[in-house]
């Protein structure tokens, strides 16, 4: 559960007919403009538990996307049902993604509380986030770049907000995000093998 650190984003409402498309073309401008030569590897770091209706929006996305890597061997899925990154192991993941991969981009995936009429509502914006925060929890900021759901409403009681925030919201959202992600890549690494072979 996350805190935005750049209100400077762009945002979809997950209930929009074109939800799908309209992320993916945010996500891929966000590749185009902040992938740049400083970085490698590309990892996508899905934080969230299972344990929680409300904050498994990382984790259900991860294992929507767990197949990327056989696709694309530049790019890493940290996150999913089986293995979350949640409060307990976060920082353990973030020195192993630092010391593992070639100058990583991180894109970090989080649900998020907001505003009641926020709710549905995907973001992604420039700059880390700070996981935990939504929940009171001090945890280190994390990514280059970072996409968030807003699950439920904010602001009280947020632990019992999460347990009872409805799965159908998630999912909805969950299968967005990994769209958007699949959609965006292929963009990306289409374009990126243009600008190499001319």
């Amino acid at each position: 559960m996350t805190f935005f650190l750049n209100m400077k984003n762009t945002s979809v409402n997950s209930n929009s007919p074109f939800a799908k498309s309209t992320l993916s073309e945010f996500i891929y401008e966000h590749l185009i403009k902040y992938y740049d030569g400083n970085y490698d590897d590309i990892v996508i770091l899905c934080i969230g538990t299972d344990r929680s209706t409300g904050d498994c929006l990382g984790p259900l996305t991860g294992y929507k996307l767990s197949y990327i890597p056989r696709i694309y061997s530049k790019v890493s899925v940290l996150g999913t049902l089986e293995e979350p990154v949640h409060a307990k192991n976060l920082e353990e993941k973030i020195t192993y993604i630092y010391s593992s991969y070639n100058n990583p981009f991180v894109i970090a995936i989080d649900a998020c509380l907001g505003k009641l009429e926020r709710v549905g509502y995907i973001n992604v914006a420039k700059g880390p986030l700070k996981p935990g925060a939504g929940v009171n929890k001090d945890l280190p900021n994390v990514g280059d770049i970072h996409v968030t759901g807003v699950v439920n409403l904010g602001g009280f009681m947020e632990y019992i907000i999460l347990q009872n925030t409805r799965l159908c919201t998630v999912m909805k959202m969950a299968d967005i995000i990994s769209s958007g992600f699949i959609t965006s890549l292929w963009k990306f690494f289409k374009q990126n093998e243009k600008l190499t072979t001319t």
